[in-house]
């Protein structure tokens, strides 16, 4: 499967789905209430057999917070970038992925520790490397006065 039909083929999955050809690999927004359900079906499917989640990467675009999800297909040699986003900055959520690939774990509590993203359904979220006192230093608008660490 060539990466025109790659980009079909999810299109035929979630016809929501914006699908458009990176510098690199097929670029796939999905709004977050639908990401779940792509993943796994992009999982599951027999054309596309995404069985490794090779990156998983929280992004502070500005206003919004994203995530953005780099799945390899073992089987089939193909990869696709799967990507969300919510404008919500305050409590920023998305659906874990960690029930579909087991290494989503540690990068959705890395996101979350560095970020303030919550993976719902996770199996353990918690902060991975800093203590509450924290906050979120990966976020654009962080400042730590006793740090010295500013935007």
């Amino acid at each position: 499967m060539d990466k025109l039909q790659l980009g079909e083929f999810v299109k035929s999955l979630d016809p929501e789905a914006e699908v458009k050809e990176g510098k690199q690999y097929i670029e796939v927004n999905i709004p977050p209430v639908k990401l779940h359900t792509l993943a796994k079906k992009l999982r599951e499917s027999e054309e596309t057999f995404f069985d490794y989640l090779f990156c998983l990467t929280g992004v502070d675009y500005g206003q919004d917070l994203g995530v953005v999800y780099h799945l390899a297909s073992t089987k089939h040699m193909h990869i696709i970038v799967l990507k969300t986003r919510t404008s919500d900055r305050e409590y920023p959520q998305f659906d874990s992925v960690s029930d579909i690939w087991k290494t989503a774990d540690f990068h959705e509590r890395e996101a979350f520790d560095l970020l303030g993203i919550r993976f719902n359904n996770h199996p353990d979220l918690r902060r991975l490397f800093l203590d509450s006192s924290w906050g979120y230093p990966l976020r654009k608008d962080y400042v730590d006065d006793i740090n010295i660490v500013t935007k």
